[in-house]
C-alpha cells in the first residue's frame, strides 16, 4: 500500500512524510521541482516531480491511495486558491477515481462549510475547501476528510479533541495534524468519514477508531 502525498513540501506535508518514513509506511512525495528533492532524498523518501497546476497524472503510478495536503498559502491570491485548493483537489479526485485508488484523504478546514463566518481574507480559501469537500463526497471515491482548526507551530502532543466543547479552543498544531494523518493513512478500513481535529487530551485512536 503506497500513498501519494500531494503537498508533500508543505509544512504539514513534510512532517507527515517524515513520520510515515520513520513508521515504515510506504509513501511517494509529489514535489514541484528537483530543487525541492534534497530534503526528501536526505531522508530516503521517494519523490515524483509533478505540478498540481499542470500535468500530474503520472504521479499516481504505483500508488493505492492519495493524501491531499496542498495549500495555496495565506499570502496567495484568490487565483491560486482556485487553482490549488479547489481545482487541484477536484482533479485529484477525478484521477484517483479513474485509476481506482482505494481512498482519498483530504486535509480540509474546520467550519469550511461556513465560509462567510471566516475572517474576510480567509473566505476564498474556506469557500474553496467547502466546494472541494462537496465534490469529493459526491465523486464516488472512498474518502476521509480531516478538518483541523487554527494551525499553530507547537510541538506534537499527540493528544486530540474532536469538538470545540471538548477542546475549549479552536487550535491544533501542524505536528498533531501530521500524526493524525499518519494514523488515518494506516487505518485503511476507515472510509467516508469526517473528523474535526483540535488539540485536546485524547489519543488519535479514540477519535479515528
Amino acid at each position: 500500500m503506497t500513498t501519494l502525498v500531494i503537498g508533500a513540501n508543505g509544512q504539514i506535508g513534510r512532517q507527515f512524510c517524515e513520520l510515515a518514513q520513520q513508521a515504515g509506511t510506504s509513501i511517494k512525495a509529489m514535489i514541484r521541482s528537483e530543487e525541492q528533492a534534497t530534503w526528501f532524498k536526505e531522508r530516503d523518501i521517494s519523490t515524483v516531480i509533478a505540478d498540481l497546476e499542470g500535468e500530474f497524472e503520472h504521479a499516481f503510478k504505483g500508488c493505492d491511495q492519495v493524501v491531499f495536503t496542498a495549500g495555496s498559502g495565506p499570502h496567495a491570491g484568490p487565483d491560486k486558491t482556485l487553482m490549488i485548493d479547489l481545482y487541484g483537489a477536484i482533479r485529484t479526485a477525478d484521477i484517483a477515481k479513474q485509476k481506482s485508488l482505494s481512498r482519498y484523504l483530504m486535509i480540509s478546514a474546520m467550519r469550511a462549510e461556513k465560509p462567510l463566518e471566516a475572517p474576510e481574507k480567509m473566505r476564498p480559501y474556506m469557500a474553496a475547501k467547502f466546494a472541494a469537500d462537496a465534490y469529493l463526497r459526491n465523486s464516488g471515491m472512498p474518502y476521509v476528510i480531516l478538518k483541523p482548526g487554527r494551525f499553530t507551530d507547537e510541538a506534537a502532543s499527540q493528544k486530540f479533541a474532536s469538538s470545540l466543547e471538548e477542546a475549549g479552543d479552536n487550535q491544533v498544531s501542524r505536528a498533531n495534524v501530521a500524526h493524525a494523518l499518519l494514523h488515518a493513512v494506516q487505518k485503511t478500513d476507515v472510509v467516508n468519514q469526517e473528523y474535526l481535529l483540535l488539540d485536546g487530551k485524547r489519543s488519535i485512536g479514540e477519535i479515528i477508531g
